[in-house]
């Protein structure tokens, strides 16, 4: 490694550095998003204009056909409503391919100001938080979303209303519905986290669960504010299982420090334990050959 390599970096070279990292996260953005916006999914569209579909249009239709009741009509509202959703719904996919890369950077920025064991703890964090974010977010989208349009739909019946919506205000909540439900499935990383490196234990929750419960079904219920008690419910079942899952993982590191330092093999005497001098082969107490 060069000398001009191990010397350390002033702050306006740390500074440069990042704006240089963050440009590489710009340009990915922008040139994702701009692919969601404008690129053709295939070429039809040379023979007929209205066939013309990029992968954002795309991504619309299937939630449409997936997740929107049959009950349900969506109504544009303001003559500019369809591309403000075009645009921001391809900036929001360019953002969840940007995320990688943001993370990549950000981590080789860090990177050598970190220790060897704060290095060693990135890797499980991040394949862990990725895990769960993407399980989350599936889970939102498949099941929490799906709740939370049925259960709205009886109230319409209720009041003799037509399930008429604006566009913009259905598709902002699915993918805010789906965006929190990920972020939510990630909150044991960061207790089991916060726990190895003894910022809090697990005694303080496991001695007070039915106010830690209490609490996680409040944040549920603000989560999906419009689902109903069954929407809160299908979110908090879910986080009290994970939570159940961290707290046992979490304890591990608990035990692994309360563990009585071992001395190494060889400090000791295999028959008797009396102790031994560095490279004693006979015990001075039995007498008997540790080889």
């Amino acid at each position: 490694m060069s000398k001009e390599r191990d010397r350390a970096m002033s702050i306006w070279e740390h500074v440069n550095e990042l704006i240089k990292r963050m440009k590489v996260v710009a340009a990915t953005f922008v040139v994702s998003s701009l692919v969601f916006l404008a690129v053709p999914v295939d070429f039809s569209f040379l023979e007929n204009a209205s066939f013309y579909r990029t992968p954002s249009i795309v991504v619309l239709e299937y939630i449409n056909q997936t997740i929107k009741p049959k009950e349900v009509t969506l109504i544009a509202g303001e003559i500019t409503a369809p591309l403000e959703l075009w645009v921001m719904v391809s900036f929001l996919l360019g953002a969840v391919v940007t995320a990688p890369v943001f993370a990549y950077q950000l981590y080789r920025f860090v990177d050598p100001a970190l220790y060897p064991e704060e290095r060693r703890a990135v890797y499980p964090f991040v394949v862990s938080f990725t895990s769960l974010f993407v399980v989350g977010a599936i889970f939102g989208f498949y099941i929490l979303v799906p709740f939370m349009l049925y259960g709205l739909l009886p109230f319409f019946r209720f009041v003799s209303a037509q399930p008429i919506i604006f566009v913009n205000d259905f598709y902002s909540l699915v993918f805010l519905s789906v965006a929190l439900s990920g972020l939510s499935f990630t909150l044991p990383v960061f207790f089991v986290l916060l726990v190895k490196f003894h910022v809090m234990s697990t005694g303080i929750v496991r001695n007070n669960r039915k106010y830690f419960y209490a609490a996680l079904y409040i944040i549920t219920a603000i989560i999906t504010p419009d689902g109903g008690p069954l929407a809160d419910i299908a979110l908090f079942l879910p986080m009290a299982i994970l939570t159940e899952v961290s707290i046992m993982v979490a304890r591990r590191y608990e035990k692994e420090e309360e563990k009585p330092e071992e001395l190494p093999m060889g400090e000791r005497c295999r028959y008797c334990g009396a102790l031994l001098e560095p490279g004693v082969v006979f015990c001075p107490s039995c007498k008997r050959s540790q080889v």
